[in-house]
């Protein structure tokens, strides 16, 4: 696992290419352990996850080592992604496959572009397996309900364009560098805004979507009120005001 800081921007690179990134135990711990440390730095407000070697973002679980270590040995350290309340914006930069444990990681992004020569899919039930619980649910509350069955039930993968015409990606580049110069552009565009705003938002999302209408409205209007008794509330329309930049105090 790579980690590099760029200014408030936190760049975690997956960096097992002679295996396709695929992911063993410790990978998965020095990846939650880098999300941890993301989620704990006010200085850094955004992540970019991409994998290294060009061939894979991730070819997903280490089987080798599942099969030598067998389930009952294997924490779900993925599974938790979800529940570590990150709310400071994670883009996954995909380049190459992403299948399986790899495909799930990139659903748990909150903005995903790939190159053309990716590749979706969930290929467990060939093996007798599933895609967890998260995979499954939030694939197909993601894209078309027909799309996320038809990766799920026949374990094929699907191009980047494909990807693209569904809503999985939000844009399709021809090689890794365009890739990760607009991956820094959304980063850049990210940190413009107000971290708190953003946050908020975040939340409000990712809460709401599983809670009945009337009270993921109430939960919205609550954290709206705290998001205007801010300092930065004051301070977002006062820089308009004057033309120029507003200066964040997260506060």
């Amino acid at each position: 696992m790579l980690t590099e800081k760029k200014g408030p921007v936190l760049y975690i690179t997956l960096n097992r290419p002679e295996v396709l990134n695929a992911l063993n135990m410790e990978m998965e711990k020095a990846l939650m352990d880098a999300l941890r440390r993301f989620q704990d730095d006010n200085e850094l407000l955004v992540a970019i996850l991409t994998g290294s070697g060009g061939r894979a973002f991730s070819a997903g679980m280490d089987l080798k080592e599942y099969d030598q270590q067998g389930s009952e040995h294997r924490p779900e350290e993925l599974s938790r992604f979800a529940d570590l309340g990150i709310w400071k914006p994670i883009i996954g930069a995909v380049d190459g496959h992403c299948v399986a444990g790899g495909f799930e990681l990139a659903l748990q992004c909150d903005i995903r572009i790939a190159t053309s020569q990716s590749t979706f899919g969930l290929p467990e039930p060939r093996w007798n397996l599933m895609a967890n619980y998260f995979g499954c649910h939030n694939l197909s509350r993601m894209i078309p309900l027909g799309e996320a069955l038809y990766i799920q039930l026949t374990g094929n993968r699907i191009s980047a364009d494909q990807a693209l015409r569904c809503g999985l990606v939000h844009s399709v580049h021809p090689d890794r560098d365009a890739l990760m110069k607009e991956a820094d552009d959304i980063a850049g565009a990210i940190t413009l805004c107000s971290p708190l705003a953003i946050q908020t938002i975040k939340q409000v999302v990712i809460k709401g979507r599983n809670l009945p209408v009337e009270e993921s409205y109430r939960m919205g209007e609550q954290m709206m009120q705290r998001l205007t008794q801010t300092e930065d509330a004051v301070e977002g329309p006062r820089a308009f005001a004057e033309k120029r930049r507003p200066i964040w105090k997260m506060r």
